[in-house]
């Protein structure tokens, strides 16, 4: 770890500022980078061993400076943090890139140096797929985004980032006010549903048209190699079977789309609830399904999934929300009574979307149902928060979930931190959330910027089959890394992280797939999570 880790990006004048030292220490200085003036001199707010990272850790406060300017800061031993910049916004930049590296993860198109700059590359995956099962059938669903470090697409986790986006444009639409720009930008919609809708158009491509059912993903049988670019990877295509979690959390986010499309494009958005609709109509004809497991042959990532519950509550949310039906608002409450996570925002477990969308819902609502899931998720931010006290870094993460996509985990939650905060009427957790994207950007225990092309010291090889081969020194920019993971899931890991600390388990390195690979659903809280603080 670097000795002082700092948010990388700089600090919103009127923002809680916070950095970590590594050790003991009982005051430090705020200096200015221009002429080394001692502009402010604190104490240290704790100190204390850290059961994440190993260390014994020192937290240093300087929310009250608010004068813009270049900093760093020192404590009594001379040790000091890099330069940092104190000024009205440092997180512009930052949102617009995450939000832009769902372009750079299309599929099926050109990406043209006109939008892509240096890593412009051809259009890929264009042949129909193989319907896995039923070999006579193809089905043409091109488009969409490559899911990760390599080129499978798969439903869940896109029904998950596409989800987090959306609310991210209904909690703060002003977040989205500037152009990206998109080869669709056109000055009316704005461009987080112009891309969302690229994502959107490959579902509809993944519905099964005979039965209404979803089919779980498309992906080659296996992985290309690490340095294949995506117009070089031209293995046969396959669609695995339909699967009720893909065809629920399909259904939800249709229904989701419909209506935040229908003021923009009403052809759209009922074309998103007509396929909504035929999905939970096959939900309702096979309500005990198997979970999905990789067809034999297949070995892509499987994003298996036992329980379909999650699924099916957030769907029956979502349909209510939009059509104002009884049946779905019955369905819903029906679900709710099953003992299952109604808080989480995973790609698996999906229960806290339908959560969200009854608690925000204009419809009417069973008002103990209602008091109850708020209460639910109120007691969870209550308990997140008393673990963000905890922290030596101030984040909510105990040292048993740094695990594979740890950064998920952390941005989850400090979403979840920010719709209790909306629910509640309250700004109870807003500086908690701070010290999460304090962490994300480089106040971590390895001192790096977990977004690629963000910070002074921010990730560079991450396992990401595009910025490895395609010849650019720099990755592709706005990328968040699965970061540590204390699991050593990977030939790297095992060989160089076993016994690291938890926090401290990550190495920055395109072998690391189990902590430096990227995904779209761990992009998509960030944005979420940004878009409150700009």
């Amino acid at each position: 770890m670097m000795e002082i880790a700092i948010n990388q990006l700089g600090y919103r004048n009127k923002d809680t500022k916070t950095a970590v030292f590594a050790g003991e220490s009982k005051d430090f200085k705020l200096i200015n980078q221009e002429n080394g003036e001692v502009v402010w001199e604190g104490e240290t707010l704790i100190s204390l061993d850290d059961a994440a990272s190993g260390m014994t850790v020192s937290k240093l406060d300087f929310s009250e400076w608010q004068q813009p300017g270049t900093y760093y800061v020192k404590v009594n031993n001379g040790q000091q943090s890099d330069p940092f910049i104190i000024r009205e916004e440092v997180y512009e930049e930052a949102h617009q890139a995450l939000l832009k590296a769902f372009y750079y993860f299309r599929c099926g198109m050109d990406l043209e140096e006109q939008y892509a700059g240096d890593w412009k590359h051809g259009k890929c995956h264009l042949t129909p797929a193989i319907v896995y099962g039923d070999e006579t059938r193809r089905v043409d669903a091109w488009g969409g985004w490559h899911d990760a470090g390599d080129y499978g697409k798969y439903v869940g986790p896109g029904a998950k980032a596409v989800a987090d986006l959306l609310l991210a444009y209904e909690c703060y639409p002003k977040a989205f006010k500037r152009t990206v720009p998109l080869p669709e930008t056109d000055g009316v919609m704005p461009d987080v549903l112009h891309e969302c809708r690229y994502e959107l158009e490959w579902m509809l491509r993944m519905q099964d048209n005979k039965s209404g059912g979803v089919f779980h993903k498309l992906t080659t049988l296996r992985f290309p190699a690490a340095d294949t670019m995506p117009e070089e990877d031209t293995e046969e295509l396959y669609v695995s079977p339909v699967s009720s979690t893909a065809t629920g959390c399909f259904a939800g986010i249709m229904a989701m789309a419909a209506r935040v499309y229908d003021r923009f494009d009403t052809a759209f958005a009922s074309s998103c609830l007509i396929a909504a609709e035929k999905a939970w109509e096959w939900l309702t004809l096979h309500p005990e399904y198997p979970g999905f497991r990789n067809p034999s042959s297949i070995v892509t990532g499987e994003y298996g999934d036992k329980l379909d519950t999650d699924e099916r509550y957030w769907a029956a949310a979502e349909l209510y929300r939009t059509t104002g039906e009884a049946r779905y608002h019955e369905a819903f409450q029906q679900l709710a009574e099953l003992s299952f996570d109604k808080y989480e925002l995973g790609w698996a477990d999906m229960g806290g979307y339908g959560t969200i969308s009854y608690l925000m819902s204009e419809r009417e609502r069973e008002a103990g149902l209602a008091e109850q899931l708020q209460a639910g998720l109120l007691e969870v931010a209550g308990k997140l928060a008393a673990v963000c006290r905890q922290d030596g870094f101030g984040i909510s993460l105990l040292p048993e979930q740094y695990i594979w996509g740890s950064n998920m985990v952390l941005l989850n939650q400090a979403m979840l931190l920010l719709i209790a905060d909306r629910l509640a009427g309250s700004m109870s957790y807003e500086s908690l959330v701070l010290d999460h994207i304090h962490y994300l950007f480089g106040m971590n225990a390895v001192g790096m910027s977990y977004v690629t092309g963000f910070g002074s010291k921010p990730i560079r090889h991450p396992h990401h089959r595009p910025s490895e081969g395609d010849g650019v020194d720099e990755p592709v920019p706005g990328l968040v890394s699965g970061g540590p993971n204390v699991g050593v899931q990977d030939e790297y890991a095992r060989e160089h992280l076993q016994g690291k600390a938890p926090a401290a388990a990550f190495a920055d390195v395109m072998e690391s797939y189990s902590t430096n690979e990227v995904t779209i659903y761990w992009n998509s809280p960030a944005v979420f999570v940004l878009s409150h603080f700009v």
